[in-house]
């Protein structure tokens, strides 16, 4: 019980700071002359990615006993953790100019953020495949 309460609400807390991160902790660029940056778009993309996806996921992880069904979850969690990574790196990106905010602020934040996700999730599928059941 222990271990899915501490690996389910780290997981939960790593969902919400990548969902919400970009719109209120580490804000994107503001609109410019009306138009949407790309940055907002990636920004956008983390909401559904880290809200309904991980953070789902790791309520998941806290309801479910069944060592299985977790190391399931643990997988898609550690898959949407690189879908999370993959957003503002390769697949929508960002600014061109690197002095932007989103550059300097809220690509690292979220890199950080999902390094350690990942981490997480690779520590719990380990203690899982470990575990006797």
């Amino acid at each position: 019980m222990k271990n899915r309460i501490i690996s389910g609400g780290g997981v939960i807390i790593f969902g919400l700071l990548i969902a919400l991160g970009p719109q209120f902790l580490f804000k994107v660029c503001p609109v410019m002359d009306g138009m949407f940056m790309k940055c907002h778009w990636t920004a956008r993309a983390e909401i559904g990615v880290g809200g309904p996806l991980i953070a789902g996921l790791g309520l998941a992880l806290i309801f479910f006993a069944n060592p299985k069904i977790r190391l399931g979850l643990t997988i898609g969690i550690f898959l949407a953790g690189v879908l999370a990574l993959l957003i503002p790196h390769a697949l929508i990106g960002g600014c061109a100019n690197h002095m932007m905010p989103c550059r300097k602020i809220t690509f690292p934040a979220i890199t950080v953020i999902a390094v350690l996700l990942l981490i997480t999730a690779a520590i719990n599928a380990l203690y899982l495949v470990r575990k006797k059941t």
